[in-house]
């Protein structure tokens, strides 16, 4: 993997203690600040411990300067490796010099995946990593990571009798601290939402127009009757009615169907369509939605969200090798939808969101870390509202069971029928803490309002 993304040239690094410019005017300087990613290779804080039959079980980076970023994360070279340790980093706020706390790095370990049978988790480009964590604009940084039972808390001297600790297990190999700039406010198009509708005329790149497309069927007709009607229907008996011949058949689309909620589009929070892989991917239907928090922390205002959703795209495409952002959508604490993984809002894309259960589900996530606060309503609300709409174009109850089919997880063994919740929370497909005991324990609450929703 490259020291650095070629976009990362657009900024000198700053000297240590310089007080950055205000976004406005790095804007007019930096014309072409449409987001980068550095990659720093982290180096052994133990060296005495280092040796080529005993790595070092202590690695990570000293304080220095760099380049403008707003989420971090630790990549790994193979995916299946795990990361049994503890991962702290502590930043320096741009413009003020001031250097945060130490803060841990949820270490993750491969539970948000593609399943294994696919060609993008078969690509060769997937890394093992962390879980991204958002600190907001930063000129500097220090990390450390450390092995299990290996090392001490940052900061801190090696406790009394540490010698006689059971030997650490290695860390994974080719460790990279991920710096992540999602790019500056002023370069997006705009808030757009799903409801209006969507114009690829005036797209500035193929990629955005085939990204505008996939929610076409929006606009000027709801996805909810014509989705209902494409099940019914003969999908070229679908297209040869055209669309001023589906009104009177609208009528007819099948209850239970929540209205369909406000949606930000990808354009909507500034995704950049040429980071992705081209073309979509798709399951055959959504039986499941599978809750999620991203453990990327709860230090952001609602204002700054299309920021960090821009962020964890980067992080997961160019930092994790994805094809593109794994979740279907992201929720903010304000209970603002956002469209994820391209593809259609409506549709049943394919995402790399619960490793064993991606084929015929969707994955909605959370933004924030929900293991002890508590998830705000709005948010539950918004799981609600979404899983009401989308399940239901699929015909699904929100409070009822479903089966799938596992791919294989460290749960199920592949080929498993496995019986959940049609709202299911990650770890009930996967041995993991995500989405947080707080946010897990909603769920129910989700499940009834939904069906509700659906006017059950």
């Amino acid at each position: 993997m490259p020291a650095t993304d070629a976009a990362t040239t657009a900024r000198p690094a700053p000297h240590a203690g310089t007080r950055a410019t205000s976004p406005s005017a790095r804007s007019a300087a930096e014309p072409s600040a449409a987001g980068s990613t550095q990659s720093l290779p982290l180096e052994p804080l133990t060296r005495t411990r280092a040796t080529p039959s005993a790595p070092a079980t202590e690695q990570g980076l000293s304080p220095r300067a760099v380049r403008h970023f707003s989420l971090v994360g630790v990549v790994w070279d193979d995916p299946d490796s795990e990361l049994h340790g503890r991962v702290q980093v502590r930043t320096r706020a741009a413009g003020t010099g001031t250097w945060s706390h130490w803060q841990d790095v949820e270490t993750h370990n491969a539970e948000h995946a593609a399943d294994r049978d696919t060609t993008e988790r078969a690509s060769g480009r997937v890394r093992g990593a962390t879980a991204p964590l958002w600190v907001g604009d930063s000129d500097g940084v220090e990390l450390r990571v450390s092995s299990e039972s290996g090392g001490s808390e940052a900061g801190s001297p090696e406790p009394s009798g540490s010698r006689d600790l059971p030997a650490a297990p290695p860390l994974p190999t080719g460790l990279r601290l991920e710096l992540v700039d999602p790019g500056e406010e002023d370069t997006l198009h705009g808030m757009e939402e799903v409801p209006r509708a969507v114009d690829a005329v005036n797209a500035e790149s193929s990629a955005l127009a085939e990204a505008l497309a996939a929610n076409a069927d929006l606009a000027p007709f709801g996805a909810t009757e014509i989705a209902a009607l494409s099940r019914a229907e003969n999908e070229q008996e679908h297209l040869a009615l055209g669309p001023r011949a589906l009104t009177e058949r609208q009528r007819q689309a099948k209850p239970y169907i929540g209205p369909r909620p406000s949606i930000v589009t990808r354009r909507g929070w500034g995704a950049d369509e040429g980071l992705r892989e081209s073309g979509f991917r798709y399951t055959k239907k959504v039986k499941a939605a599978f809750v999620h928090h991203t453990a990327s922390g709860n230090n952001y205002a609602c204002s700054q969200v299309p920021s960090l959703i821009r962020s964890i795209y980067r992080y997961h495409v160019k930092s994790m090798g994805w094809r593109d952002i794994g979740y279907n959508f992201l929720i903010d604490k304000c209970g603002k939808i956002y469209e994820g993984r391209a593809g259609g809002v409506a549709k049943p894309v394919l995402g790399a969101h619960t490793l064993g259960f991606n084929s015929n589900s969707m994955g909605i996530a959370v933004l924030g870390t929900y293991g002890s606060k508590k998830p705000s309503k709005a948010a539950v609300n918004a799981i609600a509202r979404l899983s009401a709409w989308k399940l239901g174009l699929y015909g699904m109850n929100p409070k009822k069971k479903t089966t799938l089919k596992s791919a294989g997880s460290n749960l199920y063994s592949k080929g498993t029928n496995v019986r959940l919740n049609v709202i299911s929370g990650h770890r009930d497909g996967f041995k993991t803490e995500c989405p947080g005991g707080k946010l897990y324990g909603k769920l129910g609450s989700a499940r009834s309002k939904a069906a509700q929703y659906q006017g059950r």
